[in-house]
């Protein structure tokens, strides 16, 4: 099992407590982003297009700490940017560890063998290692050769020190089911703790926009990859019915409150991907968001979107909704051969907004305001001995 019995509970008693209480949204996962700046520049990545001056911005300690007891989610994943570029990381690991939440730090590996004494295994603590692939797959993903071997080398040096260890494996259009499936195989052979899997997210700012999978081509993908795998034992740290929802077999519709997303702008809206409008507290951004301008029908930017920071919350609850049918898939596995859902219809989505440059020009002018020229010194005129001769006089 790729997600510890003991998270597995205490995360399900989570959920039904919700149900129980007939809370409409709540967060499951909160996805912590310290920093904006990395020591990679992926071609599908829309984290990185800020100025300087924003990418050396970063949360405090206190702040991180902040934002876990105002959204009080079970799960933390930490991400970036390359978190590990956070000099603090060590101290705000230990800090939500400390209160007993389950945390993933989310890294590119670069970084991950220096900086590996600095952290210790705990049931609590998994790293969480971006791998989009195959040595070819993954260096071409993140636009840069030799990563991952440096990667493997690191998840091998973690594995032996005791630490949980997952892989983070985005996949995008092109991607061959049979290489994907080869890899799955090769990363469980590694004793890789579980996979992470879900197709890219078009984001408007990254540099390369061919090669995002729309929605079909997503479901297909994952089916080929599925029936390639029935019978063996992968290990995924998401719920089977998500999983099921990849494989075209689920019409879910997104919950993006169910991963919500601090990070220095304050609490993103509406989800992880899409950066429209920020919140000064988590309280805000649950009660001042119209949830329903979003999602895959409701907004053009969310049209192909299939990725488990919108869709992961929905697939857990509706396993708390249906457990015999969670049953069924997680014994099963996907579907593979039937007819897919029916999509949901895109003839009412409103037009894309872009405000990308609106949000980077106030968080500019903030920064500028906080750091105006400070008053010249007050000189005390001293008068020259002359004058204070005439004085006298």
């Amino acid at each position: 099992m790729a997600v510890p019995i003991m998270q597995a509970v205490r995360v399900g008693a989570y959920v039904v407590k919700q149900h129980v209480t007939r809370r409409k949204r709540y967060p499951l996962v909160l996805m912590l982003e310290p920093l904006f700046r990395c020591n990679l520049a992926c071609a599908g990545c829309g984290k990185i297009d800020y100025p300087a001056q924003i990418l050396n911005q970063r949360l405090s300690v206190q702040e991180c700490l902040d934002a876990d007891t105002e959204a009080g989610a079970p799960v933390i994943a930490v991400a970036g940017g390359e978190p590990l570029l956070h000099k603090e990381m060590p101290e705000i690991i230990r800090g939500l560890i400390a209160r007993k939440k389950y945390v993933y730090l989310c890294t590119n590996a670069l970084l991950l063998e220096k900086k590996m004494d600095d952290y210790e295994p705990n049931p609590f603590f998994s790293w969480d290692v971006h791998l989009d692939g195959d040595p070819q797959m993954h260096d071409a993903s993140v636009c840069q050769d030799g990563v991952y071997e440096r990667a493997v080398s690191a998840i091998k040096k973690a594995k032996a020190r005791g630490f949980r260890v997952s892989i983070n494996c985005t996949l995008f259009d092109g991607a061959d089911p049979k290489r994907v499936a080869t890899f799955f195989d090769e990363v469980m052979a590694m004793g890789v703790d579980g996979i992470m899997t879900a197709p890219g997210y078009a984001y408007e700012r990254a540099p390369d926009q061919e090669h995002f999978l729309n929605r079909q081509k997503t479901k297909q993908l994952f089916r080929d990859i599925f029936r390639l795998g029935k019978g063996k034992k992968w290990r995924f740290t998401q719920s089977p019915l998500f999983l099921n929802f990849l494989a075209g077999n689920e019409q879910y519709h997104c919950t993006p409150w169910g991963k919500p997303l601090r990070n220095p702008f304050g609490w993103q809206r509406p989800c992880y991907l899409l950066g429209e409008g920020y919140a000064k507290s988590f309280n805000e951004l649950m009660t001042d968001t119209d949830w329903d301008a979003y999602g895959t029908g409701n907004y053009e930017k969310c049209a192909d979107c299939m990725v488990h920071s919108g869709y992961e919350s929905t697939a857990v609850m509706d396993a708390v909704r249906r457990p015999w049918h969670i049953a069924k898939v997680a014994l099963f596995g996907p579907e593979t051969e039937k007819p897919m859902a029916p999509e949901i219809p895109l003839d009412h989505q409103r037009p894309a907004e872009y405000v990308f440059t609106q949000h980077v020009d106030a968080k500019m002018a903030e920064l500028a305001a906080r750091k105006k020229p400070a008053a010249p010194p007050r000189v005390k005129k001293v008068a020259a001995p002359a004058e204070t001769a005439d004085a006298a006089d």
